[in-house]
């Protein structure tokens, strides 16, 4: 993390020295665009929703009901729901808790799983009148759904199958830099990021989109800094699109959830927010110690992508996690891939999305 800090700081000073590090290239106009905005601008039609969750946080949810309207086009054609979790940038409202407050930021994935993954579900459910759903996650993505699809019973019948990508249970072996925080004590940790929101996305970064990374000359710099925690993929990268990338990455959650993720990584469990004391547990759990997560309960159908070099989802725990899943029905480890190739990787299509479409294809017939 200091690491990083130090680099986005490094690349602040560098992109103020009137541009003699690099001409400007052109950004792309996705820098200030919000989600709908973007759906639009890549041609495909766009719904907008808010959901509200059962302890008032107001999630926006995006929907692609249909593909591209030009008759030319090849898109599969599914009607795609496009979630938020509380505290990222388009989940940041709550109807009794205004984001200036402590209150506000008093979650973690734990949260997430419990009201945000059913409050969506239920609310697309509503929608469109289907039975079942395919749900698809990428890292955080993919542990509120091991959490939800293991703990909620009526919740895990509503979802055909579960595709996850990088999945995260536990972190006991994570090499990601994020393991360095576990170091620093819970009393320090707040001190240094308050309690409230952690690495919100800003004006600052705005700035390294649109005036730095968009700069030839540091590019190689900023996609260090962007990737540092979750590893980097020059080959599979592409770099025109860095400026976008920057602009909405990081989207922001709360310390809590960050401190929830250095509570796993010390503890190489996968279990709920420990609040620091047996008094404080017992008040939320009804026990003395957090309840640990149990994913063989979790009996939905999964399809796991993992990756060979990915430095958070670590391929040692995704090897204890795979034997626990109760109805595995496929599992393809990419060799060279990092954590954040399954979203942005040049060739994701090739290796994870055609894939992804032809199984649900198959489960329709």
């Amino acid at each position: 993390m200091w690491l990083l800090l130090t680099m986005a700081s490094l690349i602040s000073v560098l992109g103020t020295t009137h541009g003699f590090f690099g001409k400007l290239n052109p950004g792309s106009p996705e820098v200030t665009m919000n989600i709908s905005q973007m759906i639009t601008y890549w041609g495909y039609p766009n719904e907008e929703y808010d959901v509200v969750t059962e302890d008032g946080y107001i999630l926006e949810v995006n929907r692609i009901p249909y593909g591209k309207n030009n008759s030319g086009n090849t898109d599969a054609g599914y009607d795609v729901w496009l979630g938020n979790s509380r505290g990222n940038t388009w989940a940041r409202r709550n109807l009794y808790y205004s984001p200036d407050s402590v209150e506000f930021w008093a979650f973690s994935f734990d949260e997430m799983a419990k009201y945000d993954l059913p409050a969506t579900i239920d609310f697309i459910i509503k929608k469109t009148g289907q039975k079942q759903l395919h749900y698809v996650g990428h890292s955080q993505g993919t542990t509120i759904g091991f959490i939800a699809f293991s703990t909620n019973p009526s919740l895990a019948k509503r979802i055909k199958t579960f595709y996850a990508l990088a999945p995260v249970a536990t972190v006991k072996y994570t090499e990601s830099l994020i393991n360095k925080l576990r170091f620093v004590p819970e009393f320090l940790f707040k001190i240094i990021f308050g309690n409230k929101m952690f690495l919100p996305h800003n004006f600052f970064d705005q700035f390294l989109a649109t005036e730095v990374c968009s700069r030839q000359t540091l590019d190689l710099l900023c996609s260090n800094a962007l990737f540092i925690i979750c590893g980097f993929d020059s080959k599979n990268f592409n770099a025109s699109r860095l400026d976008v990338y920057v602009s909405h990455n990081p989207a922001g959650t709360s310390v809590q959830n960050m401190l929830h993720w250095t509570q796993a990584i010390k503890s190489g469990e996968f279990q709920a927010y420990d609040w620091g004391s047996p008094v404080q547990n017992r008040m939320h759990y009804n026990q003395s110690q957090p309840p640990y997560y149990n994913v063989t309960a979790m009996t939905v159908p999964i399809a796991v992508w993992s990756g060979g070099k990915d430095l958070l989802a670590d391929p040692q725990d995704v090897g204890l996690l795979l034997p626990k899943l109760p109805d595995l029905t496929y599992h393809k480890e990419i060799p060279f891939y990092n954590h954040l190739d399954f979203i942005w990787a040049m060739d994701a299509p090739q290796e994870v999305y055609n894939e992804i479409v032809s199984m649900i294809s198959e489960d329709k017939k």
